[in-house]
């Protein structure tokens, strides 16, 4: 009887894939979650809608306030609000953003470990099928031989 090569089965030596958005959130501190929702809250309709009204207002009642303007026109104090919020704003985001960017790199490793893992896996399906390929066609080749001599038998 022909023994057939087969590979040895494959053996899962890698620590099992980890979910990184779990390990770095694991791992924010204070400082950073409050970049991230004030980075969050900084870029949605809702705080532009809001800005919006209180913006509109204070012109409106900068303008038609009869008793006391508090800022008149050209509305420096207001300029000078959105300036502050602008100059600490701006920072704040780009903290968020370079943790961001930290993250990405981050799950971009990961996604290369795991698909190393994956190629490593994909090759010993391959080779294992490979020889699996190698066997049938054995296989074939010993019952041509056999019906070979079978039919050689019977036609004597």
């Amino acid at each position: 009887m022909i023994k057939f090569p087969f590979p040895q089965p494959f053996k899962h030596v890698h620590p099992p894939v980890q979910d990184i958005n779990k390990i770095i959130d694991a791992q924010l501190t204070i400082g950073q979650k409050a970049s991230d929702w004030v980075a969050s809250n900084l870029g949605s309709w809702w705080f532009i809608i809001l800005q919006t009204a209180i913006l509109m207002a204070w012109v409106v009642m900068n303008v038609l306030s009869w008793y006391h303007h508090w800022d008149p026109y050209p509305f420096i104090f207001m300029n000078l609000i959105l300036s502050l919020q602008a100059a600490y704003a701006a920072p704040i985001i780009m903290m968020s953003q370079n943790r961001q960017a930290a993250r990405d790199r981050l799950e971009a490793h990961n996604d290369y470990q795991v698909n190393q893992k994956a190629e490593e896996e994909i090759r010993a399906i391959l080779d294992h099928l490979m020889a699996q390929d190698n066997a049938l066609i054995e296989i074939h080749r010993l019952l041509d031989e056999m019906r070979q001599e079978k039919w050689n038998k019977d036609s004597c």
